[in-house]
């Protein structure tokens, strides 16, 4: 997960820094420094956000020639 992923995931959720930390258990200062490239947490500080975030219903799209994304993930009827 990029930190530019992270932006656009919290946006997708309208979900500020505060309700990340919030429901991930990471601490909003890691997850501020983060998306401002600051530093780059520990790889299971990463899991944890980005596991968070597909909880809610969202799935990384990794770098594939393409770019790396985020999206909303196909919901079935």
């Amino acid at each position: 997960m990029t930190r530019d992923q992270c932006r656009a995931a919290r946006a997708l959720l309208e979900w500020t820094q505060d309700r990340l930390a919030e429901v991930s258990s990471v601490s909003k200062k890691t997850i501020a420094d983060f998306e401002a490239g600051k530093r780059t947490p520990y790889d299971r500080t990463l899991a944890d956000i980005q596991r968070t975030l597909e909880t809610a219903g969202l799935e990384f799209i990794p770098e594939n020639g393409g770019g790396a994304g985020i999206r909303f993930r196909e919901r079935k009827a």
